[in-house]
């Protein structure tokens, strides 16, 4: 089993920065997908970062390419999300996720191939 803590998200205005933080315990060492997400109310949650923690690589959505930046932290067991230039339309609840499974061919995993998710925290970008 995996736990995933976030931390880091706030309001911030059109333009500014925030940093979120993911960190994992429990079997950490399994873990071989982790990434972030985000919805918002009536959409679908949607993968906007992801990094291969054991072939490496990363994915990002066309919409966050440029502006954010996911990395391992200082810790391997922690997923760091750096998110620069922020939009309204980066309004969201923001979710760490990860899988254990090592390989999905070549492809990503899909969202709903992630069984361990954080609790969510808020981003509020005003204009």
């Amino acid at each position: 089993q995996v736990r995933l803590v976030e931390s880091g998200g706030g309001s911030v205005q059109a333009g500014g920065s925030l940093r979120l933080s993911c960190v994992a315990s429990g079997y950490q060492f399994a873990i071989q997908f982790m990434g972030w997400f985000r919805q918002t109310p009536g959409e679908e949650r949607e993968a906007i970062a992801v990094m291969n923690r054991a072939a490496g690589g990363t994915y990002y959505a066309d919409s966050v390419k440029g502006r954010f930046t996911i990395s391992r932290g200082y810790q391997a067991s922690t997923a760091v999300l750096e998110l620069n230039n922020l939009k309204p339309d980066d309004t969201a609840v923001y979710y760490c996720a990860a899988t254990d499974r090592p390989s999905y061919g070549a492809r990503w995993p899909k969202v709903e191939e992630y069984p361990y998710w954080g609790q969510g925290t808020q981003v509020t970008v005003s204009s």
